[in-house]
């Protein structure tokens, strides 16, 4: 199974108790960031542009594990950064499992084989690697050589210690359907348990601003690859595994027209609880409740505001679709009996003619960091 049975019950009753008491926004993975730090410069990570004294913070085990609590969400992701380049990880891990939410510990895997037997296997503990591709693709995409072997071997030693690994792949404009199609084959020969996949966001500081995806050569890019992935089953092959929702994969393919729901991953890093969502921070506050009460959500979002254009990322959509599935669960069962269309007209597609231009507030969130770092009193985090 892509995504266990004990998890899928715990965050269907989860879901259950939401609508029970009558909340129409709430969280489903909490996007936990405890540092920007990263030991590679991906060419498509609009992540770690700060400076040092940024790059330097940390959330602390009690930041972190008091945003568990106050956020409540079923699952939490870590990404960063680099996670494994903070030396209390393992205790931030080991707190959110005591917790009985479910970890996914997001890593470029270059530190793994050292910092490994820091952690033990649980049913609610995964890995997830970072991996854009096969040897080719990957390597280019983190801009150093050897990467994606160092990678391959790390999950060969976690899966033979009795973890549970996926892999999040992002893709861009180079991605060839055909490569992917084998590198998820080679995946699935490994044991890998799922795939992530999700089309790149276009980070406005991103070292490289060429090779994202428009909304039009996302759905034709995942048709060609779902395509392949079909063909790949009659021929005898394994049926590729994702960690995400039938309706979501429809969504990346055209099939579905959803606006974003970005409450449903948010954001807690170094600068606060962040607004909108994880790939945008536009604003941070310094507690859940504020940030759900006071965001005025309508303001983002594909349509609306001129930076999510072409964002058809699963932090924003995957949520869409769950709400989707619950109101229409045998439309989720029929995509995922029969996998996605992949070919007739797209769905109709949201209307960009009255966004709000983008607003560029990079420089400004510097300073006031950098002010907050000399005179701490609000919510960045410690060193």
């Amino acid at each position: 199974m892509s995504v266990p049975l004990r998890q899928q019950a715990d965050i269907a009753l989860y879901i259950l108790r939401q609508k029970l008491a009558g909340n129409k926004r709430y969280p489903l993975v909490l996007m936990l960031e405890p540092l920007f730090r990263c030991n590679l410069a991906c060419i498509g990570c609009g992540k770690i542009d700060y400076p040092a004294e940024i790059l330097n913070q940390r959330l602390s085990v009690e930041d972190c594990l008091k945003a568990v609590d106050e956020c409540g969400a079923p699952v939490v992701s870590i990404p960063g950064g680099e996670p494994l380049l903070h030396h209390e990880m393992p205790q931030i891990v080991e707190g959110i499992i005591a917790r009985k939410k479910y970890v996914y510990l997001c890593t470029n895997a270059l530190l793994l084989d050292k910092k490994m037997d820091q952690y033990t296997p649980s049913p609610y503990f995964a890995w997830s690697i970072h991996l854009d591709g096969g040897r080719e693709d990957h390597d280019r995409a983190v801009n150093k050589e050897g990467v994606y072997d160092r990678a391959e071997s790390a999950i060969r030693a976690a899966l033979a210690k009795g973890f549970r690994v996926n892999i999040n792949c992002t893709l861009f404009n180079t991605a060839s359907p055909e490569r992917m199609a084998e590198f998820f084959d080679h995946m699935m020969d490994i044991g890998v348990s799922a795939i992530t996949l999700s089309p790149g966001y276009a980070y406005e500081r991103a070292a490289d601003q060429e090779h994202f995806l428009t909304r039009t050569a996302t759905k034709n890019l995942f048709r060609s690859l779902f395509r392949l992935g079909r063909e790949r089953v009659q021929q005898g092959k394994p049926k590729w595994r994702f960690s995400q929702s039938s309706l979501y994969m429809d969504y990346l393919a055209g099939n579905q027209t959803y606006r974003c729901t970005p409450w449903g991953n948010p954001t807690r890093n170094v600068f606060g609880w962040q607004r909108p969502c994880y790939l945008l921070g536009e604003e941070f506050v310094p507690t859940f409740k504020e940030l759900m009460e006071t965001t005025d959500w309508d303001r983002y979002g594909t349509g609306r505001y001129e930076k999510c254009a072409n964002c058809m990322v699963h932090c924003g959509y995957e949520p869409s679709a769950a709400e989707d599935a619950l109101h229409r669960p045998w439309k989720a069962l029929g995509v995922r009996l029969r996998g996605p269309r992949t070919e007739g007209p797209f769905s109709p597609d949201l209307d960009l003619s009255q966004q709000r231009p983008a607003e560029y507030v990079f420089e400004t969130r510097v300073r006031q960091a950098l002010t907050q770092i000399e005179n701490p009193k609000g919510p960045l985090g410690r060193t």
